[in-house]
């Protein structure tokens, strides 16, 4: 995305927020969304033990990247947690599982910032729905979290992850999770934990957003994917958006029969 683009997307933000954030704070907004907009058939990703309840006429399935068991084995805080029991065993960000056009929602709670290219993760969630299909998503306000020390990822960072590929900044956002979450000592202190995360294939937040941020990504990304920006509110720490894939978009797969198999 070109400087000139980011910036007049940076003009437009607070013209958008007038319209779509609350005039005054509601009560239960976590509550009454789902009631709103999830129907049908749907997906929700990386549930673990904390699922969304939605309504009576909305089918969820669970998407994580390891089976309960594995999910135990990997993070051995969740060892004491009743899960939610996995359907699909797929990685959250491509969705490889799941075939295009066939799901009524999507459902991603506090994932994005776990995903090392979260636009094309975007692009997955939209992959899979129908036409007019709803994308719940929440994403924590860094300012009132234990990300609050680290930097927001600016805009051109998420843009030259999804073109150039995440593995040229994975190291560094290791780097930064580390330093601004358990400050070592020294820089040796630093790179050993670094690589110990790294060989664990440990879940960061790769990437962190304010309110402001989080609105700018989806200002980029609505004509670009081709969705509407149904309901847009902070709800204490985290923000909550509700998006609606446009009927006449179909977006393109980049799914292989040969990758689904092997997933």
């Amino acid at each position: 995305m070109k400087t000139g683009q980011i910036r007049r997307t940076r003009r437009q933000i607070w013209n958008w927020i007038r319209n779509l954030l609350p005039q005054r704070k509601r009560k239960g907004v976590a509550k009454y969304l789902p009631a709103a907009y999830l129907e049908g058939r749907g997906i929700e990703i990386g549930a673990l033990a904390d699922p969304l309840r939605v309504p009576a006429g909305a089918h969820v399935e669970y998407v994580d990247r390891f089976s309960v068991e594995d999910l135990r084995r990997q993070y051995p805080t969740l060892q004491s947690l009743a899960l939610v029991p996995v359907d699909i065993v797929a990685d959250g960000e491509q969705l490889s599982a799941v075939a295009d056009e066939t799901r009524d929602f999507v459902i991603s709670r506090h994932f994005l910032e776990h995903c090392q290219d979260p636009i094309g993760t975007m692009e997955h969630f939209f992959r899979v729905l129908k036409p007019g299909g709803i994308v719940y998503f929440s994403v924590p306000d860094k300012r009132f979290t234990f990300d609050r020390d680290r930097p927001v990822t600016p805009l051109k960072h998420l843009f030259e992850d999804h073109e150039q590929g995440p593995e040229r900044s994975r190291h560094t956002h290791f780097e930064e999770y580390v330093q601004c979450m358990e400050r070592p000592s020294t820089p040796q202190l630093l790179q050993s934990r670094v690589q110990e995360l790294l060989d664990h294939d440990y879940s960061i937040h790769y990437h962190v957003w304010s309110q402001h941020e989080i609105l700018e990504l989806l200002l980029a990304l609505r004509t670009r994917i081709g969705f509407e920006i149904e309901s847009f509110c902070k709800n204490r720490q985290e923000v909550i958006c509700v998006l609606r894939k446009d009927a006449s978009v179909k977006v393109e797969s980049k799914i292989t029969p040969a990758t689904r198999r092997a997933a």
